[in-house]
């Protein structure tokens, strides 16, 4: 929309609908929920938006869509403080990017070697990375698909194989299971990260807590186990 020079830009809802990508429908279905500020209006059927609309209709949809948080919620802390609401936001993405690149950062170990120093045959590797369990680039495979290789390998070598009906399928049932425990670990790592400690101080706590988690898992599976096993033998 043509303005003036110097004149902040005055959107119709459909101009807003485009640039904030979503439908004029979602946007008066915000405006009815009280999500957003009444806009400026000429007349009965004709109102304008200002940009400050799209940078708040964006961060309701990634509250929505990525922190999966009821309209009714979304409203109570725009309205307490909408300014810190995206200050939390901004800060968990940074945590995120940080996290993200230093995984990538990583060294990785070629496909053929792998195979070769583990002993776990190549369809098994590539029917693995089909089902998303291990993540392979062209550059190989990362620390954590090592471990998972090894793991298989050591499992393999005890007598869990395809001879007794042990495929990588079983793999499928952890991917699973950990997925919802992930979410919300993350989920309540952001929440109680994201704004109470610097950049470089939430990163190194999420660094430290790497192998504790690891063997708080590992145990309390290790339990879980031999309970089952025990009651299993009381039926």
């Amino acid at each position: 929309m043509t303005v003036a020079s110097g004149t902040p830009p005055r959107l119709k809802i459909g101009e807003l609908a485009e640039r904030a990508g979503v439908s004029t429908g979602t946007i008066r279905h915000y405006l009815r929920e009280g999500l957003l500020p009444e806009p400026v209006k000429t007349s009965r059927n004709m109102a304008y938006y200002s940009l400050d609309y799209v940078q708040r209709i964006n961060l309701i949809k990634r509250l929505q869509e990525e922190r999966f948080m009821p309209l009714r919620v979304i409203k109570r802390m725009l309205d307490d403080d909408p300014e810190h609401v995206q200050a939390l936001i901004e800060f968990e993405d940074r945590i995120i990017e940080r996290a993200l690149a230093s995984a990538a950062e990583r060294e990785r170990v070629a496909a053929g070697e792998i195979s070769e120093r583990y002993h776990v045959p190549q369809n098994v590797l590539d029917r693995l990375a089909e089902l998303g369990v291990l993540t392979p680039t062209r550059g190989g495979y990362n620390a954590d698909d090592i471990k998972i290789v090894e793991a298989i390998s050591r499992f393999r070598a005890g007598g869990y194989d395809e001879t007794l009906g042990f495929t990588v399928y079983d793999t499928v049932r952890y991917v699973q299971a950990l997925e919802p425990l992930v979410q919300q670990e993350v989920r309540a790592l952001l929440d109680r990260l994201a704004g109470e400690v610097e950049l470089e101080r939430a990163l190194q706590i999420i660094e430290a807590g790497v192998e504790p988690l690891r063997e708080l898992i590992g145990a309390m599976h290790s339990k879980l186990l031999l309970a089952e096993l025990a009651r299993q033998r009381r039926r």
